[in-house]
């Protein structure tokens, strides 16, 4: 194929004629991707008894739409390339009796730009949702410096329904985008790397469907009749909701009252105050002299006392809901004066506004996101400078991530986190603080139909069948470490259920192990992220055409959004090498085979060579199943486990929420996923 040739194809509008009657999914928009080297499913409405025909690269498929006006076929298998012409036309019905809408002639519908090539789908919670835009500071120069008209984007637009399955999806605003920084800017970080590696790996055009939501648990992924058999309670939750009345009512008044809640607190807060057309306790000049001093990293400044205690007794203190104010006095000198930054405040909780001598610079309404905020040319100037952060918190405590820069960045590579830019000044720890106002907590009601069972199968993943696809990403489980008993049932009923949606019994699947996650731990934990991890090696280990990539060295302490995308996706992609292009040559993560008892010891055994030496985060238990430290030694293929329990009967690696010390790898420099296995005597 000649990527050179698309250099002068433009991304067209869907060509639709005036009269047209005939109507394609979402899915079929100019600049598509169409699966290579399977059958290719293209399908709509029309009306009824009209006569289809469909074209693309030459081939040609015809049928007539059944009673209810839909209509299908299957385009015979085709090499990459492109780009071509998709033309759908429609008749009058064959018998020549008149079209049941009354219309006369011919219908059709062109679509421009497509190409033929490999078609991912990636699908989960926030983990896939997180952004080029996030993870930019991390590849600046990679980001920076590539276009590929060869891939293309697509980002499935959010819906529920709890009613059943949806015939099509909404529209949307990222749709078969070529890769460009601006088209990719928010768009998911891992799709844009798989994209890019799979095309570098390939040579032929790649399309990326993203299909997640943040925060959502596995089962409003999976079809009701699946969960129905064995969770027929978990199914019901999702009829409590099918009323849209109701549900449009609770939305309301949620809304409502967090606006009423809002200005409430802004009615409230003495900061808003404004002078000389400044927020009070923003301005520079504001003499902040009586406020009190605290650490970010402490909590006293979060927190407020309670009312009249009794003689003697310590004061009683809660965490403030509401808002705070914190002030810190920052030196500039000449140099820097005047000159663009980029102020970095780590991660906040909850939302913060925040300001550069009286000027907003930034607002983010929770607690995920990166305060990266840009200040602009001639605010910043020689001497004394102010930056404020108003807090507000609708539940919790209000505090800093450690773990995170907080500094103003100037020059050219003020963007970089990796490295951090060259000229910087770092921030204090410690800030000047007022009380703001402080709330009640805001009433609301929980709608959030994305939880519930089935309601993202409905809405965004039975409408996307039988689109022709190579394979499907999953990467979620956060969201079900709370209960992760049933999760490997759950991904199991996933994967086959989605398999059975696309008639495609073999469509492989690429299953990401969490990344490690919270405090590190030295001692045996009780791990449920550990749960959801080992849930998901056994669905990569039981189920055919199932890979599993593990995130769990890429990962940090502090934030459940790592910014280490393009290592996870290299490591999809290496998974996609071996299920779908059955590249031999593909370096795989190491996989256990057996494990069996020794003399007061247990060897395991892997598919290939590890690293030597001494191994952390290994753990034992005997009969009583108390798990404890051991040692552990790599060599060659096997890992022999020491322990002074008289029967091992259980090898644990990596069990915890955040194993960080974990250093057990193959030779290639991949590391060995968690595991628990039963050891064989």
């Amino acid at each position: 194929m000649n990527i050179k040739r698309l250099l002068a194809i433009p991304v067209m509008l869907l060509a639709v004629a005036a009269t047209a009657k005939v109507v394609l999914p979402q899915l079929f928009q100019d600049g598509m991707v169409v699966q290579r080297n399977k059958p290719i499913p293209v399908w709509g409405k029309a009306s009824a008894g009209e006569h289809i025909i469909v074209t693309l690269n030459k081939k040609a498929c015809e049928t007539t739409a059944d009673a209810d006006g839909r209509w299908r076929v299957d385009l015979p298998q085709m090499k990459a390339g492109g780009p071509f012409v998709l033309k759908v036309t429609g008749t009058e019905p064959t018998d020549g009796s008149a079209r049941a809408d009354g219309a006369e002639g011919v219908s059709e519908l062109v679509v421009t730009d497509v190409l033929i090539g490999d078609v991912w789908l990636c699908s989960g919670q926030s983990n896939i949702d997180v952004t080029v835009e996030r993870v930019y500071p991390w590849y600046t120069e990679t980001i920076d410096g590539y276009e590929n008209l060869g891939i293309r984007l697509f980002r499935v637009q959010n819906e529920t329904d709890t009613h059943g399955m949806k015939d099509d999806i909404r529209p949307t605003s990222i749709n078969w985008k070529p890769v460009t920084k601006h088209n990719a800017w928010h768009f998911s970080a891992v799709g844009y790397f798989l994209g890019k590696r799979m095309f570098e790996k390939s040579g032929v055009p790649q399309g990326i469907i993203v299909n997640s939501w943040g925060g959502t648990p596995i089962e409003a992924w999976v079809a009701a009749d699946s969960l129905r058999q064995d969770y027929p309670l978990l199914v019901e939750k999702t009829r409590f909701y099918d009323n849209p009345e109701y549900v449009k009512a609770q939305m309301r008044a949620n809304q409502q009252a967090d606006q009423r809640w809002n200005a409430l607190l802004n009615e409230k807060d003495p900061g808003l105050v404004m002078v000389d057309g400044t927020n009070r306790f923003t301005a520079l000049d504001y003499d902040d002299a009586a406020w009190a001093e605290a650490n970010q990293y402490a909590s006293d400044w979060a927190f407020a006392t309670d009312g009249t205690t009794a003689t003697g007794a310590q004061p009683k203190k809660h965490p403030v809901v509401g808002s705070l104010w914190l002030r810190q006095h920052v030196t500039i000198d000449k140099a820097h004066a005047g000159k663009p930054a980029r102020l970095l405040l780590g991660t906040l909780f909850d939302a913060d506004y925040t300001y550069v001598n009286g000027r907003q610079v930034g607002v983010t309404y929770y607690q995920y996101p990166p305060r990266r905020y840009d200040v602009p040319e001639g605010l910043l100037r020689e001497g004394d400078n102010v930056i404020t952060v108003r807090f507000v918190n609708k539940c919790g405590v209000a505090h800093f991530i450690k773990e995170k820069p907080y500094l103003l960045a100037f020059g050219d590579d003020r963007f970089s986190l990796n490295p951090l830019p060259r000229d910087i000044v770092p921030l204090a720890e410690t800030w000047k603080y007022h009380a703001g106002a402080e709330m009640p907590p805001c009433p609301s009601g929980d709608v959030s139909l994305q939880n519930l069972p089935a309601t993202l199968y409905n809405a965004v993943v039975y409408p996307l069948a039988p689109y022709a696809l190579s394979g499907v990403v999953w990467y979620q489980g956060e969201s079900n470490t709370g209960n992760p008993a049933p999760y490997e049932a759950m991904l199991t009923k996933l994967v086959n259920g989605w398999r059975q949606l696309w008639q495609q019994p073999q469509l492989p699947f690429v299953v990401v192990q969490l990344a490690n996650y919270m405090q590190p731990s030295e001692q045996p934990q009780e791990s449920a992220w550990a749960r959801v991890r080992e849930a998901q090696r056994q669905v990569a280990t039981k189920l055919p055409h199932v890979g599993l990539a593990t995130a769990i060295d890429l990962g940090e302490t502090v934030d459940i959004h790592p910014l280490r995308k393009r290592e996870l996706a290299d490591r999809i992609g290496r998974c996609f090498d071996k299920l779908v292009y059955k590249d031999k040559k593909s370096v795989q993560m190491p996989m256990l085979l057996t494990a069996k008892a020794g003399d007061g010891q247990a060897i395991l055994t892997f598919d290939q060579p590890l690293r030597p030496g001494e191994l952390q985060e290994f753990e034992v238990a005997g009969d009583d199943g108390r798990f404890q430290n051991v040692a552990a030694t790599a060599d060659g293929c096997r890992i022999v486990v020491s322990s002074s329990v008289d029967r091992v009967r259980w090898v644990r690696h990596a069990w915890k929420d955040n194993p960080i010390r974990l250093n057990a790898y193959s030779v290639e420099g991949l590391p060995v996923p968690p595991f628990e296995v039963a050891v064989d005597e």
